[in-house]
């Protein structure tokens, strides 16, 4: 739907378990138009849509592409993102690390991204030139060695793969679609600085002479269409996570000429570690009530937050809950990447990271960034039962939150974030 200004906001349709073509288009008829109805009653009302390779594969099949194309004109729907990043299942079986498999060093993960650019293409509405495909970190640190050339090499070999692709489409087309690498804990790419770092030591060095001579083109002509086509996806539990705040991301991809071609609005759990007497107690009480959201299908990273301002990294919550003992004494707070409610600020014994959302969109307001803006909260499943009700309700209840929270925004009501 439209925010004005040329925003868009959808939900990601990785919330709904779907495999196949077939199920995925099952979830969007059944949850589309009544959404729609819901919340964008008298507008269009964009779908940010997800598709496994297995399922864009078959969209691709006979006239599959065209006859869902006619199906979103008929309800008035569109599309003009898609989640890249999961290559294959995402429900309903353990996901863990294999969220990141294949990698940006296979060329199964260009080929997969290059179907999801065809794709896009043809559903993107005729008055909407811009669409955006948000993709993983490059690949999952624990399985690589960063200080090694030949990693970053084998990744820029198949984004210019896809740049190549991309520039054909803009030429044809109009089109600009790009690529939105999603940094998040544990990926190749974590936070701002490992983002500019790639841009300016990697994508915009050996990656500018790679599609320039590709192509035959200057070297400034490869660098243009490097960050036109090579941006970032802002998830703002993953910021948060990182102890980052909205300011600092934004400033320093701006400083380097790096652009945020997407935003998934998303909330990550947070705790709070107290240093009084009560403190086993309170250890004790967080260490059960931390226990239903210990699940055996996605990661939930943890960093921890010691009183001397050092980090603990943990892969996942139940590594974390393994060393709380030892730990409890030093431990100033947790995030831990499990993305909750948006709407929710706080749970029992613990709080959220809405406030990352809030700061993220009055920065919005204040210094536009962005155009794509896609509520990600595709826990639903997992979560504890006592947070779960209808996911018509629960889905329309967390854009309700945003819009009216944009509303306000406009309206100032807020005004702590700025920027250099």
């Amino acid at each position: 739907m439209h925010l004005g200004e040329e925003l868009h906001l959808t939900y990601c349709t990785n919330i709904h378990p779907g495999h196949t073509w077939s199920e995925v288009q099952e979830s969007i008829e059944h949850f589309g138009p009544e959404l729609k109805a819901r919340i964008s009653p008298n507008n269009p009302f964009g779908i940010g849509l997800r598709l496994s390779n297995e399922a864009a594969v078959e969209l691709l099949e006979d006239d599959n592409l065209i006859r869902f194309q006619k199906y979103l004109d008929k309800e008035n729907l569109y599309i003009f993102t898609l989640n890249g990043f999961p290559y294959g299942s995402f429900h309903r079986e353990s996901v863990k690390d294999a969220v990141h498999s294949p990698d940006w060093q296979t060329p199964e993960r260009a080929d997969y991204t290059i179907r999801l650019v065809h794709i896009l293409s043809r559903l993107l509405p005729s008055n909407l030139s811009e669409g955006s495909i948000s993709t993983s970190p490059l690949s999952y640190k624990p399985w690589v060695n960063p200080n090694d050339p030949a990693l970053w090499e084998s990744c820029l070999h198949q984004l210019i793969k896809v740049v190549i692709k991309l520039i054909l489409v803009r030429e044809k087309t109009g089109q600009i679609i790009h690529i939105d690498l999603e940094p998040e804990p544990d990926g190749l790419l974590e936070d701002s600085g490992e983002v500019v770092d790639f841009f300016q030591n990697h994508l915009l060095v050996k990656g500018v002479d790679m599609l320039s001579k590709s192509l035959g083109i200057t070297t400034e002509k490869a660098r243009y269409y490097l960050l036109d086509h090579i941006c970032i996806c802002l998830d703002t539990c993953h910021m948060a996570i990182e102890y980052e705040t909205p300011v600092i991301f934004v400033n320093r991809l701006k400083k380097a000429g790096i652009h945020i071609g997407k935003v998934q609005i998303s909330s990550a759990l947070m705790v709070n570690f107290s240093s009084d007497v009560n403190a086993y107690e309170q250890q004790k009480e967080i260490k059960d009530s931390l226990k239903p959201f210990t699940e055996s299908t996605y990661l939930h990273q943890v960093i921890q937050k010691n009183r001397d301002l050092t980090m603990i990294r943990y892969p996942d919550l139940p590594d974390a809950l393994t060393h709380i003992s030892q730990q409890y004494e030093d431990a100033l707070e947790w995030r831990i990447h499990f993305h909750v409610p948006i709407f929710v600020e706080a749970y029992a014994l613990f709080m959220s990271t809405q406030k990352e959302i809030i700061d993220t969109l009055i920065l919005q307001n204040q210094h536009p960034f962005c155009r794509h803006f896609e509520i990600e909260t595709y826990t639903w499943e997992v979560l504890p039962d006592t947070l779960k009700t209808d996911l018509s309700n629960l889905i329309t209840k967390e854009f309700e939150w945003v819009i009216n929270l944009w509303s306000s925004v406009k309206a100032g009501n807020f005004n702590e974030p700025t920027i250099e």
